[in-house]
């Protein structure tokens, strides 16, 4: 079952909305497996890997570290870590693909991966294998982690 949030151009995700994407995208990919292991786009696929190791049992998680956000743009893509390996068998994991441009870094870092996110925004979906839900190009996310903690 996929989500639909194309109504609002500013959308707050809760740590349930997060923990149900990911449980949702883990029942995705039990049928596109096996993977020798996970790979998190840090930071924004952190989360969500760890849930997705959890849910399809997978130990081995590693990481690749690109910067290219501040708070609400994105500017130039600065590698920060990569990872020694093709991509085959392995699950590639971040929370949003939206113009693609870490995608593309990832994809050429790791060109066998499987690419999933929770979230897709058309200038960057094609470059997704899998994703739970479709946004459109002009929606902010807020992820939970971003908010400011209530009282």
């Amino acid at each position: 079952m996929t989500h639909d949030y194309r109504q609002a151009k500013t959308l707050i995700l809760s740590w349930q909305d997060m923990h149900r994407d990911a449980c949702t995208l883990a029942a995705i990919l039990r049928e596109k497996g096996p993977f020798h292991g996970i790979v998190a786009v840090a930071r924004g696929g952190l989360v969500p890997a760890a849930i997705l190791a959890r849910e399809l049992d997978i130990k081995l998680v590693e990481t690749v570290c690109i910067s290219s956000y501040d708070d609400r743009s994105q500017g130039e893509m600065e590698i920060l870590k990569t990872l020694a390996e093709d991509g085959r068998h392995w699950l590639v994991v971040d929370d949003l693909v939206d113009s693609g441009a870490t995608a593309k870094v990832v994809r050429a870092m790791l060109p066998d991966c499987h690419y999933a996110t929770l979230y897709a925004k058309p200038e960057g979906e094609a470059l997704c294998d899998t994703h739970v839900a479709r946004l459109e190009q002009d929606v902010w996310l807020v992820f939970p982690w971003e908010a400011s903690p209530t009282p």
